[in-house]
């Protein structure tokens, strides 16, 4: 009887019986799909997002955006205060790990809004910036020597021009909890006063470099002091690239306790006498994680 029945089926419900059904992407498990996730960027994360649902739900996972945090996270939360408290019991509010890096991963502003920290994707870590009004420098309030100018060109949106200067020093500090790794500090610095215009092209007007001078004389010092490691590194350096931002490398230090805060000393100096120096703009320092 099932041999006559089978006789009977057309040949496309034969087909149909025989063809093995397709698996789509929609058919892998949710685990499967967040282990597969784990291992791209976040930005390839958010776009597999867009699938399907079972791939949005399995972007939510926190197994996916834990490899993509500092150790640290959670120090790192409540230094910044970015936890908010509930009004009754005053509990830390509970974020995923996807919120807690789309937080971390926005400019937070902290120290009365004179530096700045962030999850820099680009680099693979944690960066900090540190405005110019965060640092004691020379006469910076005396308008005989230094202007303060509003700028587009400045994360802080202002830097400070050095008119002339007999003798130059800017010193700064951080403490910080930086994850584990090696990390880079640099000076960000300008010959040449920058201007907040733009030309139509898009690019940044600067003045011309009459009032530049000093800088070919005697080189400039930078030093960093690091309790993580104990590094005190010293350079010097003559300042000859005009009419462009350069980040001057200071040094480099290693934090292999994550939990502990990191005590930093940078400066920059120029203090001899002999000669005036003058026609330099002076935006931030930055600490970068070092790229392998």
């Amino acid at each position: 009887m099932g041999a006559g029945l089978s006789s009977l089926a057309t040949d496309d419900q034969k087909s149909a019986i025989n063809k093995p059904s397709k698996v789509g992407l929609g058919d892998l498990p949710e685990s499967c799909i967040a282990l597969i996730l784990s291992r791209l960027n976040p930005s390839d994360i958010c776009k597999a997002a867009r699938v399907n649902r079972t791939f949005r739900r399995a972007s939510l996972s926190d197994h996916v955006w834990e490899t993509k945090l500092p150790e640290n996270h959670q120090i790192l939360l409540q230094k910044l205060f970015i936890i908010s408290c509930s009004n009754n019991n005053n509990n830390p509010q509970v974020l995923s790990n996807k919120e807690t890096y789309a937080r971390l991963s926005s400019p937070i502003r902290f120290a009365s809004d004179t530096k700045e920290v962030w999850l820099d994707e680009s680099r693979g870590g944690i960066s900090v910036a540190i405005s110019w009004k965060g640092m004691k420098i020379t006469g910076v309030d005396d308008r005989r020597y230094w202007s303060h100018i509003s700028t587009h060109e400045s994360r802080f949106q202002t830097i400070a021009y050095l008119q002339q200067i007999w003798w130059l020093e800017i010193e700064g500090d951080l403490e910080f909890e930086f994850p584990v790794g090696t990390y880079s500090v640099f000076f960000r610095l300008h010959l040449g006063r920058a201007s907040s215009s733009k030309a139509p092209s898009g690019r940044p007007i600067t003045c011309n470099g009459e009032k530049i001078h000093g800088w070919d004389i005697k080189p400039v010092k930078f030093q960093l002091e690091s309790s993580s490691d104990g590094r005190h590194s010293v350079s010097h350096r003559f300042l000859d690239e005009h009419g462009k931002w350069v980040h001057h490398h200071v040094g480099d230090f290693v934090v292999e306790d994550s939990n502990s805060p990191t005590r930093l000393k940078f400066s920059m100096t120029q203090i001899d006498c002999t000669h005036t120096k003058g026609g330099l703009c002076f935006d931030s320092v930055f600490i970068f994680p070092c790229r392998h």
